[in-house]
C-alpha cells in the first residue's frame, strides 16, 4: 500500500513538472546543436590527451562557454574548467559534469577521425585514445551548455558545468580528478544542490538509458603486499624463510575474506590479485615477494572491514611462517551512489527523453567512477547512455577501454537532451 501511494505521488509530481515547463521545448535547440556535438567529438577524439594533460580540450571548452556568455574558471585541478550559467529567475544551482581525459591505448577502430597520437606514459611510448568515451561526454555537455544558454531567461536557477580532468586517475606522484577539484573549492563559490552525470556504454544500444538507484558503480582501491623472508638455497628451505610459499598462503587467505568473513548478502565485493613477483632462478628461495591487486565493493562499511581483515590475514599468515608482511592499501574511488529520492524524482524525466521502454534498470557495475566524490557531497544521479548501434548485439560490441571501442553518433542527441532536461525539470520542481 505504501509503495503504491509513493508511486502515485511520484507520478503526479512528474506530470506537474512537465506541465510547468510546457512552454519550453528544447527539441529545436537539441537538433540545432547535434551536428556541432558530432564535430566537437570527432575533433576531440582525433586529439586525445591523457589525465592532467587535457590542455587543448580544456581550451576548446573554455572558448565555447565564454562564447555563450558564461562566467568561466580555468586551470582547476590542473586543466579543469567550470562554467556558470545564471538563470533569469532565482533558484538553486544544478551541476552537470563531463570528464575529459583519454587512455594510453593505441586505437584500432576503423574511423576517419582515428587517433594517431603517441606520447610518453610511465617511460614508454604509447598510443593515446578516447577508449572510454570521454570525448563524447565533453561534446554532449558542450552541446547541453548551448541548449541551456538558449533558454536561460526561463530558468528558475543556475547551471554549473564541470569539465573534469583525470577521471582515469592522475599520473603517479600527482593529484587530480574530482577529488582535487573539490579540494580546490569548486563547490564553495557556486554550491550546487544536486549533480547529474552520464557515461557512454557499449553494453547498451543507442537510444537506451541505464539507471540504478543506490550503489551503481563499485569503489576501487588498490593493495600492495610485500612478504619479507630469508633467502636461501632451494635445496635447503629450512635454512631460510620462504616468502613464495607464504605469499601463496596469503593469496588463499585473502580470497577467503570475501567468501567467508564479509556479509555479501548486503552487497557484493571482489578482491583480485593482479601481479605477483619474486625470485630470479629455480634454485634460490628469494628474500621477498611482492603482490598487488584491486578491491571492489558496493558498501562503505564492508570496504573498511575488508581493509582491516586483509592487513590482519596477511600479517598473521606471514608471522606463522616466520616471515613479515608489509601491507599497504591505497584508497581510490568510493562507491558511486545514486541518491534514491533524486533517482525516483528524475526517472520520469529520463523516460520522457528516451521513451519508457528505452530506460532500463541495470545491474551494479564493478567498474568505478570518481563522480562518486561529488555524490558524497550532494545528492547525485549518474546514468549510462547506450552507444552501440541499434540492431547490433551489445554482448559482442567492444567494451570500454578496448582499442576497438566505437560509439554510434546518433546517441549524442539523447545524451544532450537528457542532461538538458534533467537540469530544466529539477529547477522547475524547486520553483
Amino acid at each position: 500500500m505504501k509503495r503504491s501511494l509513493l508511486s502515485l505521488v511520484i507520478g503526479i509530481f512528474a506530470f506537474s513538472t512537465f506541465s510547468a515547463y510546457a512552454n519550453i521545448n528544447i527539441d529545436k535547440e537539441v537538433k540545432s546543436v547535434e551536428k556541432k556535438v558530432i564535430e566537437w567529438r570527432r575533433d576531440i577524439h582525433k586529439h586525445p590527451e591523457l589525465s592532467n594533460r587535457e590542455t587543448r580540450t580544456a581550451a576548446l571548452v573554455a572558448k565555447h562557454l565564454k562564447s555563450l556568455g558564461m562566467q568561466v574558471e580555468t586551470d582547476i585541478a590542473h586543466t579543469g574548467v567550470v562554467g556558470f550559467l545564471k538563470g533569469a529567475k532565482p533558484g538553486p544551482t544544478v551541476m552537470l559534469r563531463a570528464d575529459m581525459d583519454a587512455l594510453p591505448v593505441t586505437e584500432k577502430a576503423d574511423v576517419p577521425f582515428k587517433s594517431t597520437m603517441v606520447t610518453k606514459y610511465m617511460g614508454e611510448d604509447v598510443g593515446v585514445m578516447h577508449a572510454c568515451g570521454h570525448d563524447t561526454h565533453v561534446a554532449m555537455l558542450m552541446g547541453t551548455a548551448e541548449v541551456l544558454a538558449a533558454v536561460k531567461n526561463e530558468l528558475h536557477g543556475n547551471i554549473m558545468f564541470v569539465f573534469q580532468p583525470a577521471e582515469e586517475g592522475a599520473p603517479e606522484g600527482e593529484e587530480g580528478g574530482a577529488e582535487l577539484m573539490l579540494k580546490q573549492g569548486i563547490f564553495k563559490k557556486h554550491k550546487p544542490e544536486v549533480a547529474f552525470g552520464l557515461h557512454i556504454m557499449s553494453s547498451l544500444n543507442s537510444g537506451q538509458i541505464g539507471y540504478r538507484s543506490g550503489p551503481i558503480m563499485a569503489s576501487a582501491d588498490t593493495f600492495d603486499i610485500t612478504v619479507n623472508g630469508k633467502q636461501t638455497h632451494g635445496s635447503a628451505p629450512w635454512n631460510g624463510v620462504d616468502p613464495i610459499s607464504t605469499a601463496a598462503q596469503i593469496v588463499t587467505g585473502v580470497n577467503h575474506i570475501v567468501s567467508r568473513q564479509i556479509d555479501i548478502t548486503k552487497e557484493p565485493a571482489i578482491v583480485s590479485f593482479g601481479k605477483i613477483g619474486g625470485g630470479v632462478r629455480d634454485n634460490i628461495i628469494p628474500d621477498s615477494v611482492n603482490m598487488i591487486g584491486t578491491i571492489r565493493n558496493f558498501d562503505m562499511d564492508n570496504r573498511d572491514q575488508i581493509f582491516d581483515k586483509m592487513k590482519t590475514t596477511a600479517t598473521h599468515i606471514a608471522m606463522a611462517s616466520g616471515a613479515k608482511a608489509d601491507v599497504k592499501i591505497n584508497k581510490g574511488y568510493p562507491v558511486t551512489i545514486n541518491d534514491p529520492a533524486l533517482t525516483a524524482q528524475m526517472l520520469p524525466t529520463l523516460k520522457n527523453v528516451a521513451g519508457k521502454d528505452n530506460v532500463l534498470e541495470v545491474p551494479k557495475l564493478t567498474a568505478s567512477e570518481d563522480f562518486s566524490f561529488y555524490a558524497q557531497e550532494i545528492p547525485s544521479l549518474f546514468f549510462f547512455l547506450g552507444g552501440t548501434p541499434v540492431g547490433q548485439d551489445v554482448s559482442k560490441a567492444p567494451y570500454n577501454h578496448s582499442p576497438y571501442f566505437y560509439v554510434d553518433e546518433s546517441s549524442f542527441k539523447v545524451g544532450t537532451k537528457a542532461l538538458s532536461q534533467l537540469a530544466i525539470d529539477y529547477l522547475a520542481m524547486k520553483k
